[in-house]
């Protein structure tokens, strides 16, 4: 199976950051959400030509993704 990772979605929003969609999805994956965060400054400098008024970034988890069933149990 494929391990969990993080890819980040660079947004383009209208004014005052409403209705934002995904523009584009930078090609590198992070091994956690924190070198993802990291990375968002240099990736909004090289996607200043999204067609938005504002361009934001978002981390967001990608593969596969495991359920602690020892946590889990119980809950209906």
């Amino acid at each position: 199976m494929e391990a969990a990772f993080f890819v980040m979605a660079i947004m383009g929003c209208g004014d005052a950051s409403a209705g934002c969609a995904t523009a584009r999805v930078e090609p590198a994956h992070y091994a956690t959400v924190q070198q993802c965060q990291a990375a968002m400054p240099a990736a909004l400098a090289r996607n200043t030509d999204v067609d938005y008024p504002v361009v934001s970034a978002a981390c967001q988890r990608n593969g596969a993704q495991f359920v602690d069933r020892a946590q889990d149990k119980g809950r209906g």
